[in-house]
């Protein structure tokens, strides 16, 4: 599953509680459970702050291909968005990915990414030294962005028209 332009909810699932369980990435004995939404933003809303949310958006390398034409292509330049809080001892993550429209086509839809096991994983990884640091007072030991996407991949030149975080101002192609 090197390439897989599929959207697959169970593959972070997995991973998400792979890394909890195993690995115990968050080994504080408190509950967290992962949540998709598809429609969240990257506001907080002053409401929300007060019950905990937080927000951390993360840039990822992923494979899109058009649900139209059957086109494939890679972007160094995905947006994937986590909001989570911690409540008495239950924590809770809910995430959404953002898509990209087809060159080809030009058609208003976004088509969903699909992810290595290894950038779900690091993607986790990143979320979870923010949960540590924000839910639980422990040092953030990231010293790079780590909103920031790492060009380990070239890919061809962001196109914005073309990107659903960037319609929305939320894209991570200017850190």
């Amino acid at each position: 599953m090197s390439k897989s332009t599929d959207w697959t909810p169970s593959l972070w699932q997995d991973i998400f509680n792979e890394l909890l369980c195993d690995d115990n990435e968050l080994d504080y004995g408190d509950q967290w459970t992962l949540n998709f939404n598809y429609s969240q933003t990257d506001e907080v809303t002053k409401d929300e702050r007060k019950r905990g949310w937080k927000v951390y958006s993360h840039c990822a390398y992923g494979h899109f291909q058009c649900a139209t034409c059957n086109k494939t292509w890679p972007s160094a330049r995905v947006v994937v968005l986590f909001r989570y809080r911690l409540r008495g001892n239950r924590g809770t993550v809910i995430m959404r990915p953002f898509g990209q429209s087809c060159r080809r086509c030009r058609d208003d839809d976004y088509d969903l990414p699909g992810f290595t096991d290894k950038e779900v994983e690091e993607a986790f990884i990143r979320l979870f030294r923010k949960i540590r640091k924000n839910c639980y007072g422990d040092e953030d030991d990231d010293d790079d962005r780590s909103s920031a996407c790492s060009a380990k991949v070239w890919t061809k030149p962001h196109e914005a028209s073309l990107c659903e975080a960037c319609t929305m101002g939320i894209c991570c192609q200017d850190d």
